[in-house]
């Protein structure tokens, strides 16, 4: 007869312990994998392979690539496309349930995009119905100062372009579509807003209304009070927001067609230093103490290639860049992003010299091909510079910003129409959505697609972590883990053959086939 003798206490405890930090630690292989793809073949975020073999499923190139989720980067603000008047315009020619359906597509994270990061204009732009501000002509005391421009609505008379065309909600507007937004299920997004151009009134070398010139210098302390009251009267209509930009595209304005204003990179650091900066913080919308604790001041909002030129004199002056939370920066000219490394030297110069400063891409956009919407990002296109086709361009520019240290990028407008209107200036976009105002035919283009492979998958709070893998010429990758622990791979595949990703997380390792000319993103979830 055997006797059970009594436990030892200090053995049970010990092996309490160890019973709890097994149960706790994470699991080495406890992922479920899901990979989607979106291709020139026609496959559209598509949901190709749950939890894919270990075994070679075709003979092609093998790549090795090595996930390390402990080696952590940049934090990520967040992926989206922007709020304008014409893409408000647009959804006010649908049904209300289409429109719904629209912006659940766009700002829902688990039916949608999930569009983290947008950005919107103050008084007009050049995807507006016509130039406006929110003062009278001549009110330096602001005292006319509102923002129902943003919200009155439409009558169908603003240009040619929308004449004639039935509104199904009239009083919809760009303050209806953020608040609108805001209340899709588990949305979660920021904005950063930017000037085109103040009021005629306070500039001179105007060429037409609003359009080139540069503000006259005794009204840079009005105009800063005239900012700052846009981002309280923002607030106080429900919408706070993430950012502004003290200037759209300051370098040009002296050959522009639509709304626009100059800012040298003197001129830039001295409105900052001396007038918004303070009058921002006067108002209570900065923090000195942490620029992430209210509204960050994103600096220049113009294009890669001569963004260090004018970010240098403000960062530094240490009066003016107190006040900057970063740097916003813009794709223009498309064509020579590839030959010039899509600017990753650049980008590193920026991270590398001003470490504390962070970096938003602000936009980018295209000419649309209303006769093939869909085909022309596929295929080469032109800008004012040369040629580049739109995917690869866009795949590239992202996953190269990204890897260099960039938090955030936002598209130009969300939604246009078929024919990349409105825009009274002839300078027509294509966009993530296309509406036809007549037909009420949506389109999701490839750039939807495009993006939502990143905003889907890489969510607020990410941080990009380390993927080592091999070198290949047409082949690009990233990596982020997010706040969940989930982590996400982003891979394109330029080459015409496809290809069989090695990845290895932790101690296992992941077959995964990518076809030809594709865009995947690998989701590492936890089981």
């Amino acid at each position: 007869m055997f006797r059970l003798s009594k436990p030892n206490s200090t053995l049970l405890q010990i092996l309490t312990v160890l019973s709890l930090i097994s149960s706790c630690a994470p699991k080495n292989n406890d992922y479920v994998v899901d990979v989607y793809q979106t291709s020139q073949s026609g496959d559209n975020l598509k949901l190709i392979t749950k939890n894919p073999t270990t075994q070679t499923a075709a003979k092609s190139k093998k790549v090795s690539l090595r996930i390390e989720p402990d080696q952590k980067f940049q934090e990520y603000v967040g992926f989206g496309a922007s709020f304008t008047e014409s893409s408000a315009w647009n959804l006010a020619t649908i049904p209300v349930t289409l429109r719904k359906e629209v912006l659940t597509r766009l700002f829902s994270p688990t039916e949608g995009a999930g569009f983290s990061l947008t950005r919107t204009h103050i008084n007009s732009s050049d995807y507006s119905n016509n130039h406006y501000t929110y003062v009278d002509s001549g009110d330096t005391s602001l005292s006319t100062f509102s923002i129902n421009e943003d919200m009155k609505g439409f009558n169908g008379e603003e240009n040619d372009q929308v004449s004639g065309i039935e509104l199904i909600e009239p009083n919809y507007d760009i303050v209806p579509m953020i608040l609108e937004a805001q209340r899709i299920p588990n949305a979660d997004f920021n904005i950063i807003a930017s000037p085109w151009s103040p009021p005629s009134w306070m500039k001179t070398g105007e060429t037409s209304e609003m359009t080139n010139g540069t503000l006259r210098p005794q009204y840079y302390g009005l105009w800063a009070k005239y900012l700052s009251k846009f981002v309280s009267a923002y607030a106080e209509q429900g919408i706070d927001l993430w950012g502004i930009t003290p200037q759209n595209e300051p370098l040009h304005a002296h050959d522009a067609r639509w709304d626009s204003n100059g800012l040298t990179p003197e001129q830039g650091r001295d409105f900052l230093r001396n007038h918004l900066g303070p009058q921002l913080v006067k108002d209570g919308h900065i923090h000195l103490d942490d620029l992430n604790a209210g509204l960050r001041v994103v600096i220049y909002d113009h294009n890669k290639s001569t963004m260090i030129d004018y970010v240098t004199p403000t960062y530094k002056d240490s009066e003016a860049a107190k006040y900057a939370w970063g740097t916003g920066f813009h794709w223009y000219a498309n064509s020579e992003l590839e030959e010039n490394n899509w600017y990753a030297a650049a980008l590193d110069t920026l991270r590398t010299t001003w470490p504390n400063k962070g970096m938003i891409h602000t936009e980018s956009s295209m000419d649309i091909d209303a006769e093939d919407p869909i085909g022309q990002f596929w295929r080469e296109s032109t800008d004012y510079a040369g040629t580049f086709v739109p995917f690869d361009t866009y795949a590239y520019d992202i996953i190269t910003d990204l890897n260099h240290g960039v938090q955030g990028y936002i598209e130009w407008c969300m939604i246009l129409s078929n024919k990349g209107q409105p825009n009274p200036y002839d300078n027509f976009n294509s966009a993530p959505v296309l509406i036809n105002p007549v037909t009420k035919e949506v389109i999701y283009t490839p750039l939807y697609y495009l993006l939502s492979h990143f905003s889907k998958f890489i969510r607020p709070g990410a941080h990009r972590i380390e993927l080592v893998g091999e070198a290949l010429e047409g082949l690009a990758y990233t990596a982020a883990i997010n706040t969940d622990e989930s982590i996400a791979v982003v891979v394109f595949n330029r080459t015409t053959e496809p290809l069989e990703l090695q990845l290895t997380l932790k101690s296992k390792t992941h077959k995964i086939q990518i076809a030809p000319r594709a865009l995947q993103t690998i989701n590492f979830r936890n089981n």
